[in-house]
């Protein structure tokens, strides 16, 4: 054991110099006991990844192997001589030599998770020291564009990817990691039945043509006032809560496995009517009759017993006004470490703040605040957005990626970009006087058609189709659903 603790041509007075936690003793330990018996990485694959280690040619040596067995291969000191025979950082180690060494020289197996969880514990104390060096080096320098509170988001942000990543930084990814990780979402997808590698909206039709809501996608969800934004955003909010199961993901990890958390930024309604929306649509009570406290005996029945039901519904509502996007992203963490965080809504993102005076720079901060946040939680994140007057001046009514307002970092930034159009809208505004039969008669039937549809119209997105999605829409409930189409009229109420 001691002639492979000091390999390295003096690695003990590496070990003194050098002031960072670390025990090269117990990487070469695990490693040579996985070498050994391939049986102890599924032990240890929870508690450590090859970022863990301390010395690269460790990190290398465990990754090459953690993908061999993943596959069912052998990982032994032979096998792993092809891979790693040209890997500079093990020449100086004495080449493959050093694999059959690691082999050697490994003890038991019982012990195996004592060193994972030691390397782990060591890893994260190192990325605490850089993490409280860099806050003490930002804290000392005196310079007018970094802020305190500013500084105190950044070391929130860093401290929380620390306790969820167990590091500060990921930097370069090896297309080996990035390939699997790719399988795996291939393979949740299939095993759902080979539709939804995301969140489900609950929508059937928008989950065909979106494949369920990714995690780190940005989707903005856009329209003119009055055309059903912050409903449809809300029902997509209560289906994905309300279908939530906890359980074990294929990766090993607890969390959703259906459904999921949800949190819900209304900037513009308070917190009590984006519930009184809600359980609008769950009661199936008019939200009018509900705010005026107008219901029948029957219906404030209802109105109770989904209250009741929906009271466990992991549906968290921010209703601060006026948020800057760094605070935004501070309570999403913080939501996410204490409760979990599957979907992030963000009504609406005009209404956010940034640090820019100039208001097309102060959207583009927001914008990508908000996909950063995606890709930093690993969540989808849904922002409405609203549209520019000019949608208004024009013969089609349906809106196009230019309308969106003020600037065009929403549509760059964006994955998904969905508008919500409702025809009916604008023709039930083009009623003619009652004079006049034939235009009254045309207006009618053409009402007839449109009453109670709504299309979302995809501008944008980057993994898939774009295209439009009919859905049925019931103003009095505020409430979107799956329109059953002619040819399905057969008792299919489900759909």
């Amino acid at each position: 054991m001691n002639e492979i603790a000091n390999i390295r041509t003096g690695e003990a007075q590496a070990d003194s110099a050098d002031p960072m936690p670390h025990s090269i003793e117990a990487e070469q330990q695990l490693l040579g006991a996985i070498l050994t018996n391939n049986d102890i990485y599924d032990r240890v694959a929870q508690i450590i990844t090859d970022k863990h280690f301390y010395d690269p040619v460790h990190a290398r040596i465990f990754e090459v192997a953690a993908a061999r067995i993943a596959k069912n291969n052998l990982a032994s000191p032979v096998t792993l001589k092809a891979f790693l025979e040209d890997d500079e950082g093990l020449k100086e180690l004495g080449g493959p030599a050093y694999l059959a060494r690691l082999a050697g020289a490994a003890i038991s197996a019982y012990a195996a998770r004592d060193y994972a969880q030691m390397i782990y514990d060591m890893a994260i104390r190192r990325e605490l020291i850089s993490l409280g060096n860099n806050i003490s080096t930002k804290a000392a320098r005196v310079d007018v564009e970094s802020e305190p509170k500013e500084q105190i988001v950044e070391a929130e942000q860093a401290l929380y990817n620390l306790s969820e990543q167990g590091r500060t930084d990921t930097g370069f990814v090896s297309f080996l990691k990035a390939v699997t990780e790719a399988v795996q979402s291939a393979n949740a997808a299939y095993e759902r039945g080979g539709g939804l590698a995301g969140v489900s909206t609950g929508l059937i039709d928008l989950d065909k043509k979106l494949g369920g809501l990714h995690p780190s996608d940005l989707l903005i969800l856009a329209g003119r006032p009055s055309m059903g934004k912050t409903s449809l955003a809300t029902n997509i909010a209560f289906n994905v809560a309300k279908a939530y199961k906890k359980g074990k993901k294929p990766d090993g990890s607890e969390g959703a496995v259906e459904g999921g958390v949800v949190g819900f930024f209304s900037l513009e309604m308070s917190a009590e009517q984006l519930a009184a929306r809600i359980l609008s649509e769950a009661s199936e009570v008019p939200s009018e009759n509900i705010r005026r406290g107008d219901m029948t005996e029957t219906e404030f029945r209802r109105f109770v017993e989904a209250a009741k039901t929906l009271e466990a519904c992991p549906l968290f509502i921010d209703d601060t006004p006026a948020l800057p996007i760094s605070q935004l992203a501070a309570r999403a963490r913080r939501l996410k470490r204490t409760h979990g965080l599957d979907l992030l809504v963000i009504d609406y993102l005009q209404l956010c703040r940034g640090m820019s005076d100039n208001r097309v720079n102060e959207i583009a901060e927001i914008s990508m605040g908000m996909k950063a946040i995606a890709k930093e939680l690993n969540i989808p994140v849904m922002a409405l957005s609203q549209l520019s007057r000019q949608v208004e001046s024009r013969d089609d009514k349906r809106p196009q990626l230019s309308d969106l307002r003020e600037s065009g970092s929403i549509e760059q930034d964006a994955d998904v970009v969905m508008f919500v159009f409702r025809e009916e809208y604008y023709v039930e505004r083009e009623k003619p006087s009652d004079d006049k039969l034939d235009e009254m008669a045309a207006w009618q039937e053409r009402m007839d058609k449109l009453h109670g549809k709504a299309e979302v119209i995809i501008g944008k997105q980057r993994h898939g189709p774009i295209g439009s999605v009919d859905l049925s829409f019931e103003g009095r409930f505020t409430r979107f659903g799956n329109l059953v189409q002619p040819w399905q009229q057969g008792g299919n109420d489900e759909y």
